[in-house]
């Protein structure tokens, strides 16, 4: 055992820079910048309701987001301790069952905030910790799954927060092509999340976690990832063409382009290339989010 295992192994209580680390602010990003999406869709302007924007970023980011990342990092520490054993909970930085008890502190705090933006808001806090649960947790436990799994971060990660962001804003279902957009980069994004499954790859096979590098194998897998993030824009790209937005649709074309250039480069040498492709490639891709969202503004949410 290292230095430092023996002195975290030491601790009662958990250390204030591993619980940061345990939340994982990194990963915040991508559901607050949909959720930001959501209320640029919407036709409101944030200006006329910021105490619904900033409450619905902390959510969507430092609360929801975070606490998915406690209960993942619970649920997985086992494999995290094949595959990344200085992380948190398997370091000892966070002793005992504390991953659990901030993880359970989190899901509650989210749904107290939750109850104050409104029915929509509180209905997509419920539905976001119960997936985050669901995601990570035994028995259901449906990171397992290759598709099942990704589908739902997926979801939860760009879709959900758009969704909730325009229903919060504009206080009703939002309109039928927000919802539309939404679900499609929702789709895209399982694209995202299969190559994030590259950095566990190992700890998977041997837990039995059938993410699509450990089943198809990482190069069939990136291709596969390809895929699924560029056919749901090549239809963004159609509908706001057929919407009557073609600079819109032309400008997430051309994000479109430089993503396919990038993925070539990934396509190389996809275990390697994966964590660069999601610094480069999936930039684009959120940046063509929040263009269509703008397209969106005239439809009134």
């Amino acid at each position: 055992m290292s230095v430092t295992s023996d002195l975290h192994s030491a601790r009662s209580t958990p250390h204030p820079r591993a619980v940061l680390t345990l939340v994982k602010p990194i990963t915040w990003f991508p559901p607050v910048w949909a959720y930001l999406c959501g209320v640029v869709a919407s036709g409101v302007s944030p200006w006329s309701a910021p105490g619904p924007v900033l409450l619905g970023m902390v959510l969507a980011g430092p609360v929801v987001c975070g606490m998915s990342q406690a209960a993942n990092d619970w649920c997985d520490r086992h494999v995290d301790a094949i595959n990344e054993p200085d992380r948190p909970i398997p370091s000892g930085a966070i002793p005992g069952r504390w991953g659990l008890w901030i993880a359970l502190a989190m899901s509650a705090l989210a749904l107290l905030l939750g109850t104050a933006l409104g029915p929509w808001g509180f209905g997509a806090t419920v539905f976001g910790v119960a997936a985050a649960w669901a995601y990570s947790a035994e028995p259901v436990r449906l990171k397992r799954s290759g598709i099942l799994g990704p589908g739902l971060v997926g979801l939860c990660y760009e879709g959900l927060p758009w969704f909730t962001g325009a229903a919060v804003l504009s206080a009703g279902a939002p309109a039928a092509p927000v919802v539309a957009l939404a679900l499609l980069y929702a789709l895209g994004a399982h694209g995202i999340m299969t190559l994030n499954d590259f950095k566990a790859l190992e700890g998977d096979r041997q837990t039995g976690v059938r993410s699509l590098p450990v089943t198809l194998g990482p190069a069939r897998a990136a291709r596969v990832a390809c895929w699924t993030m560029a056919l749901p824009q090549l239809a963004v790209v159609a509908l706001l063409a057929g919407w009557d937005w073609p600079w819109h649709a032309g400008a997430i074309a051309a994000l479109l382009a430089l993503q396919l250039a990038a993925m070539r480069v990934l396509l190389r040498d996809p275990k390697g290339r994966a964590p660069w492709y999601n610094a480069t490639g999936v930039s684009l891709y959120v940046g063509g989010m929040m263009v269509a969202a703008f397209a969106l503004r005239g439809t009134g949410g």
